[in-house]
């Protein structure tokens, strides 16, 4: 056994609302559309970095996560909002963790987190469980490392940014924090919001539910890559499941959270499957891998090849971005489409001295078959199965 770190038995998620709110949403689609397919998922650790002396403490946090419950005046915001239905809410309000979805372990090379049950069980685990290993190893590692440090650097950042484009035209530029899974605490995300609000006219949101319910804020996110990752083994073809799962998605939101992730096998793929009907039913798709650059000039293409206005579509742009990196994005597509960033790590984890994580979790099998992500970048690609990793490469024509 570690020795535990007394510093760190502070429960570090106190609302089920401290989540993304693609979760929320990704929810409620399989509450109505899949309640009881049963999946898999597993953590991986990105950095070079050995998370095992955290289990114990992480175990002491899952304790107080699973004795959390939705508070009516929570359920009374999501009921105010127009993405929820009543049944949903009402399912929500008797919503527990339940410490029988997981197994942790930390007799290998590296912690080991899976999760496995029922789709719906499982798929609200994977945010607070990020945030808590991010939060323990921040207070262990940097224990003189303070929110007020991180609001020193947004400024200096800000300044910085003011300084370098003073004549740019910011008026369309957009702004939201992705940042709860990766931040440095708690704390930190909270006060770094607040920061935004005062001094940065341009911040339009948050993907943070509670955030958004304390502050006032748009909540922002629709679906993950674990949405096009399950609709894999739903379909009866692989090379259908992209469509199914964006025509199940406008089934469930039919006029809402029109935004498609657009790289779960990679960005040709995805277009292939983007319909007429469905590059008009959504409002615009989000990056997550590979030149972004790249990927909007595709998106750009092809809505101009199917007769829309790019000008009427937004693309977010969320993978691994700093503020200089989402101007110089902005200022690329500027006049050509609408353009939205979402940063998470570069503004929840960015301290002096200290060194960011990269920890995910994601699906790896659905119905007890495996599933898997391509992505446009090859270091983010997740599979099990060799075997079916290649059954799903020539199903979207990635392979001869």
């Amino acid at each position: 056994m570690t020795q535990l770190n007394p510093t760190n038995h502070t429960p570090i998620i106190n609302s089920l609302l401290d989540t993304d709110a693609y979760k929320l949403h990704m929810q409620q689609a399989v509450f109505h559309q899949y309640p009881d397919v049963d999946v898999v998922a597993e953590f991986h650790c990105r950095s070079q970095e050995d998370l095992r002396p955290y289990l114990d403490d992480l175990i002491i946090q899952i304790e107080h996560l699973c004795h959390l419950s939705f508070k009516q005046s929570e359920l009374d915001y999501l009921a105010s909002l127009p993405f929820f239905k009543p049944d949903y809410l009402s399912y929500l309000a008797t919503f527990r963790f339940n410490k029988n979805n997981i197994e942790l372990s930390n007799n290998g090379d590296q912690l080991t987190i899976t999760l496995s049950g029922k789709w719906l069980d499982v798929i609200l685990w994977e945010v607070p469980l990020l945030a808590m290993i991010s939060e323990i190893r921040g207070r262990t590692i940097y224990p003189t490392a303070t929110a007020e440090q991180a609001c020193q650097v947004l400024h200096r950042k800000l300044n910085q940014l003011h300084a370098a484009y003073p004549t740019l035209d910011m008026s369309q530029f957009s702004l939201i924090d992705f940042g709860t899974r990766r931040r440095f605490s708690k704390q930190v995300q909270h006060n770094i919001i607040e920061q935004l609000i005062e001094y940065f006219p341009q911040f339009d949101g948050t993907s943070n539910y509670y955030l958004a319910y304390k502050k006032g804020l748009n909540p922002v996110g629709t679906q993950a890559h674990e949405w096009f990752q399950a609709h894999q083994q739903l379909s009866g073809e692989l090379a259908d499941s992209q469509h199914l799962a964006l025509q199940t998605w406008l089934k469930e939101y039919p006029d809402s959270l029109g935004i498609a992730l657009t790289d779960c096998i990679n960005m040709d793929s995805f277009l292939r499957d983007f319909t007429p009907a469905l590059a008009n039913t959504f409002v615009g798709l989000r990056h997550d891998s590979g030149d972004p650059i790249a990927w909007g000039k595709k998106a750009i293409a092809h809505y101009q090849k199917l007769g829309i206005d790019p000008k009427s579509k937004v693309l977010v742009f969320s993978d691994g971005l700093s503020l200089p990196k989402a101007v110089e994005i902005y200022q690329h597509f500027l006049g050509r489409i609408k353009t939205s960033f979402g940063i998470g790590t570069k503004l929840t984890c960015d301290l002096p001295e200290v060194e960011s994580l990269n920890i995910v979790l994601k699906l790896t099998s659905c119905q007890g078959k495996p599933v898997a992500k391509i992505s446009d970048e090859p270091g983010k690609s997740i599979c099990r199965d060799e075997s079916y990793l290649l059954r799903l490469k020539q199903a979207f024509q990635l392979v001869s």
